[in-house]
């Protein structure tokens, strides 16, 4: 079924990328099409249920994937209006200005962007101020320049937490407030939206006091007449004209039916697996590898960071509600002990609780046993940069070609297990040294392949139609209206979390619509 309206742009999917451009794009008078897979995650009780959340997956999606060998898995990710956002640790990061230049790694090089960081610095101030970020300038070793501080003050330490900082700092050590876009006015607590629930991390937030892609970007972006938003809207295909070089049509499934929705401007903004998938899915005998994959690398240099999560439970109590607050980036470019190779990124996870622990706890463990090293637990999270390989990708299959496929093999590991041991060591300088156990305890999990929070890399942008599939204004070399906006467009991974990046990149990419819409 083919729909009469025609559209000035559409926006396929609206996480942080394409929710942060309909926001960017709303007040131009332009009709804008926001079509979305998922729909508005529910306001309920189970969205700050552990169980629920962290041992159910209630707000994961039920579609299957396939890693190398054929076996399924259930990726870490979530249909939403606002993406994934609305599950995010609000943890908004800039890349490091030397990030976006070459940069050599015990595992190999990632390679330089095509831009600079002053080009996006800019763009970096804006979603920081659309996103209400948090934070405190000057702290953090290895931040880039930037115009002024940062929008909002940062959050504060709780006191278990302010002792951690203190004896980290006494060591030598520069640990920061992790820039976090939350609805919080430490002034006025009683009339902030933000509640500092241990329940945020990973969570839905119940009283919308993330400031995430739905609440900042897709609701505001919705108050103009001249932006409409399809929810339950599976987009299958983008077709094109003869020749290719146009994306005529927007074939979704909405409610058992096919369809057909026409714009000037496509904007494709699925995530980075799901964006190469639909790029994939839409081949033609002008594009017959997929759409605007005339490079072949379409799915490839598929990353996600080397993650990982670690429990130290100490002898003393930590009665902490709002742990995420700080982080340490002193190893994020390496040490003498690494040989100058880059090591990575350290920051606070949420606070554990029994329930979280359990999953990863030896069968049988006493309920009493996972209470108490909750109770003493302090929570980090440990990032280190993968490397873009192009043979790490998103390809499809099954008999009717549509099932995403994850081939993945880990690079760069001796960053990260590097960084893990370089923490360690640093944990038992200080109170965390000695447990309320008769050893010492550091529970380790590295995130699995079904741990896509942070996929980016598979659409990459450049100069050169031959080694990348998008330009600069992240405009596909091969098809002149069609934009990809998310994750997919990063050369490389950097160390800290993309959503800030994505946001900023989308902002950057919403001007050059802007001139083009003119």
């Amino acid at each position: 079924m083919e729909e009469s309206t025609h559209y000035d742009v559409i926006i396929i999917g609206t996480g942080a990328g394409g929710g942060t451009l309909a926001y960017k794009l709303a007040p131009s008078g332009k009709r804008i099409l926001l079509l979305e897979r998922g729909t508005f995650l529910p306001r309920e009780k189970e969205n700050w249920d552990t169980v629920e959340v962290f041992q159910h997956d209630r707000y994961h999606t039920r579609e299957v994937w396939l890693d190398p060998r054929g076996r399924e898995l259930q990726p870490g990710t979530g249909y939403w209006v606002g993406g994934n956002t609305k599950v995010y640790g609000a943890a908004l990061f800039r890349l490091r200005e030397r990030d976006f230049g070459e940069v050599v790694h015990s595992g190999g090089k990632s390679p330089a962007w095509p831009i600079t960081y002053q080009d996006m610095a800019p763009y970096y101030d804006a979603a920081e101020a659309q996103y209400e970020v948090h934070g405190q300038w000057g702290l953090d070793p290895t931040e880039p320049p930037r115009a002024g501080d940062y929008p909002y003050p940062a959050i504060p330490h709780e006191p278990r937490i302010q002792d951690v900082h203190d004896m980290l700092q006494a060591k030598g050590l520069r640990p920061f407030y992790v820039p976090l876009a939350l609805k919080r006015d430490e002034a006025r607590p009683h009339f902030s939206t933000c509640i500092r629930c241990d329940t945020c991390d990973g969570f839905p937030c119940l009283v919308n006091a993330k400031a995430d892609a739905d609440i900042n970007g897709v609701r505001p972006a919705l108050a103009h007449d001249n932006v409409r938003l399809i929810t339950g809207a599976r987009v299958v295909r983008l077709e094109t004209s003869a020749s290719g070089r146009e994306v005529t049509s927007v074939v979704a499934e909405v409610e058992g039916e096919q369809r057909s929705f026409r714009g000037s401007v496509v904007v494709v903004s699925c995530g980075a697996i799901n964006s190469a998938a639909l790029l994939l899915r839409s081949k033609s005998s002008a594009h017959p590898d997929g759409l605007a994959n005339r490079s072949g690398l379409v799915g490839r240099c598929f990353m996600k960071h080397l993650n990982g999560a670690m429990v130290a439970v100490t002898k003393f109590l930590n009665p902490t509600r709002f742990q995420k607050t700080m982080a340490i980036n002193d190893y994020y470019w390496g040490d003498a002990h690494s040989g100058g190779y880059p090591l990575g990124h350290v920051q606070l996870l949420g606070k554990s609780n029994a329930d979280m622990l359990g999953p990863d706890a030896p069968p049988l463990t006493p309920r009493v046993s996972l209470e108490l090293m909750a109770h003493h637990s302090i929570d980090w999270w440990i990032t280190s940069e993968d490397l873009p390989d192009p043979d790490n990708r998103v390809t499809l299959s099954g008999q009717d070609g549509e099932q995403i496929m994850l081939t993945y093999t880990e690079n760069n590991s001796q960053a990260y297990k590097g960084l893990l041991e370089r923490w360690i060591a640093v944990l038992k300088t200080i109170d965390c040294a000695t447990t309320v156990l008769p050893h010492r305890l550091y529970f380790r999990k590295m995130i699995p392949l079904q741990g896509v929070a942070h996929q980016v890399g598979t659409v990459r942008f450049g100069n050169d139609p031959a080694s990348s599939v998008l330009d600069v204004h992240c405009r596909a070399h091969d098809v002149d209206n069609l934009y990809v906006v998310d994750g997919s467009f990063f050369p490389s991974s950097g160390a800290v979390n993309p959503s800030l990046t994505i946001m900023a990149n989308a902002l950057r990419v919403g001007d050059h619509l802007m001139e083009r819409l003119r």
